[in-house]
């Protein structure tokens, strides 16, 4: 769901402790996000993107080589400041940042960094003290075809609202709603009696009140009725009662500020959060209450997160590497399909010695022999197809010709077809990667993987390639110390077992695409949670990070080999180990060291 206003509300409630916190730092990772380091080291995120919020982070974010022009700007003016306030724009998806900070002239200013949480319209706005307009991250320069955020009174359509440089900031329109925050008990009374009779419940809540949610509005309904949700104008007095009371109620709870952040679990995915608890999808489906808003929007939004990084800065990989994948596995099919045809070899043999011992009978222009097969017991009668344009002599001769070019092509097919599987599996690794890949280091060591590999051609610019040091592999640490490193992609997956000490354990997933890992042990024993945590980092890391348990091999490095010629993270190894695990990314944050 998006940041709603009263959601919005209960994560600024959270964030006063920023109040009087100074900006040590000011970082934009991506186009649409830009990260305040307070003291203390704490992270406010304010995300002005598809799903815009701000919020305290802890994940790891890269960030480019060179800051981009709003990122400067903000550092000009907002750097070395003190926020003197967190506040919200009335009941509207609106968050106002006010800072203190000093000016180019060393003289105290104040500054406001507004973030509209406006979905599909979400801006980043910084302002001087007198409400200018500085710069935003996004230009307005035309009309705001918006009419949902229109008042309905004014009779217009479309909203002229500039976000320009120079020009004084105006709050976006809202549109003329009741406030859920003020209305009385008499008052939602009178609107259920006068509300439509085709609405349901939800719907009612929804277009009559502002600052509520879809998921809010069918929560406040369950809440009353349970899951057979009336139609407005089939409420009765008592209906209206119970919906007025459950509606109060949760009145109070904001009022009060009596907020629970929660996330709501449907089948094996996160699907929503919110700041009250949700029973509206039943005891089967799970709800995890987190211990901060900031912690539930830095879960929810992790792996989208994730899957965003991999689309925008992967897409010509994963391309590439998908496009080569099906490429060999379509090759592979015809060449299973040949192979097959090749098994009926000995048939063809067997006419050409049938016709050899039969030449005495044969007459040239005939188009079938009948003769008695008399490799089987009883010689049963055969029929041997004849090309009725050779002789006897050379149908024979094209048979075992035909022999010979199927025992040939058996051994080649089944080579051909051995690479062919190793190449899938090395395509179907590299995808793996891909859609675990974090940093733009990630991508850029699986593009210099491709591009050796022969999948992508190197691009001749004329300029000297920067050559930038290869990603550090993921570093952790175990419960009792030891240091474990996971791989993040295949050339360095083999650099991980060349420079491992060869008395470290080496992990990886039975029979499934995963980093390799190493629990580096210093020649001593590894006590057994150390070999516990490095096999659930190990499933974590591969394909079955999303599934149950997952099988784990480890043997000492030593035991560890690349075949000649094999490709980058294809090894061999024996003897070794198996523990069975269940993958955890949870025990993973809590190991990791960067």
């Amino acid at each position: 769901m998006p940041l709603d206003a009263i959601c919005l509300k209960a994560v600024l409630a959270e964030l006063q402790s920023a109040v009087g916190a100074r900006i040590e730092k000011i970082q934009q990772p991506a186009r649409e996000q830009v990260i305040l380091t307070l003291r203390g080291n704490r992270k406010l995120l304010l995300s002005a993107g598809a799903a815009p919020r701000l919020h305290y982070t802890h994940l790891p974010r890269e960030n480019p080589a060179a800051p981009p022009m709003f990122c400067m700007l903000l550092r000009k003016h907002l750097g070395g400041g003190y926020i003197e306030a967190v506040e919200q724009a009335g009941l509207d998806r609106v968050a106002v940042l006010t800072v203190r900070a000093m000016d180019e002239l060393g003289v105290s200013s104040v500054r406001k960094l507004v973030l509209e949480c406006i979905s599909h319209r979400a801006n980043l706005i910084l302002l001087d003290g007198e409400g200018r307009i500085l710069d935003a991250l996004r230009h307005v320069n035309d009309i705001d075809r918006a009419s949902d955020r229109q008042p309905a009174s004014s009779g217009q359509g479309t909203q002229l609202r500039m976000v320009l440089p120079g020009m004084y900031y105006h709050l976006p329109a809202l549109p003329e709603k009741a406030d859920p925050l003020t209305v009385t008990a008499e008052e939602l009374t009178a609107m259920l009696r006068a509300g439509g009779p085709d609405r349901t419940v939800s719907q009612f809540l929804l277009e009559r009140f502002s600052a509520l949610s879809p998921l809010v509005c069918r929560e406040l309904a369950f809440r009353s009725f349970g899951s057979a949700e009336p139609a407005v104008g089939d409420l009765s007095g008592p209906g209206r009662e119970v919906l007025v009371r459950v509606f109060l109620q949760w009145q109070n709870s904001v009022q009060e500020g009596r907020f629970t952040p929660s996330l709501v679990r449907r089948g094996d995915r996160t699907a929503d959060f919110s700041y009250l608890p949700i029973a509206q999808y039943g005891p089967s489906e799970g709800e995890t209450v987190c211990p901060s808003f900031s912690a539930m929007l830095d879960a929810f939004y992790e792996e989208r997160e994730r899957q965003d990084r991999v689309r925008q800065k992967g897409q010509d990989l994963l391309k590439t590497a998908s496009t080569a994948r099906d490429r060999v596995a379509r090759k592979l099919s015809a060449q299973e399909a040949d192979l097959e045809k090749t098994r009926d070899r000995e048939r063809l043999r067997l006419f050409g010695e049938l016709i050899t011992a039969n030449l005495y009978r044969m007459e040239k222009g005939a188009s079938r022999l009948e003769a008695e097969n008399y490799y089987e017991e009883g010689c049963p009668p055969l029929t041997v197809p004849l090309d009725p344009l050779l002789t006897p002599q050379q149908n024979a001769a094209r048979y075992f010709k035909l022999y010979g070019k199927a025992r040939t092509a058996e051994r080649v097919l089944a080579e051909q077809i051995e690479k062919g599987r190793l190449e899938l599996q090395y395509l179907n690794s590299v995808l793996d990667e891909l859609s675990r890949a974090e940093l733009e280091q990630d991508f850029n060591d699986i593009r210099a993987e491709l591009r050796a590999g022969g999948y992508l051609r190197s691009r001749s610019t004329g300029k000297k390639e920067v050559r930038r040091p290869a990603a550090r592999p993921r570093e952790f640490r175990s419960s009792a110390g030891l240091r474990i490193l996971v791989g993040r992609s295949n050339t360095q997956n083999d650099l991980l077992v060349r420079n491992s000490d060869r008395r470290d354990i080496w992990f990886h997933t039975q029979k499934i695409h995963g980093s390799h890992v190493i629990l580096c042990t210093g020649g001593a024993q590894p006590d057994e949670a150390s070999v516990e945590q490095a096999a659930v980092l190990a499933a974590t890391f591969s394909q079955g990070r999303e599934g149950g348990t997952v099988a784990v091999d480890y043997t000492q490095v030593r035991n560890v080999k690349k075949p000649a010629g094999a490709r980058p993270g294809m090894v061999v190894y024996a003897p070794f180990q198996t523990v069975y695990v269940r993958p955890d990314g949870e025990l993973a944050k809590k190991l990791a060291l960067r």
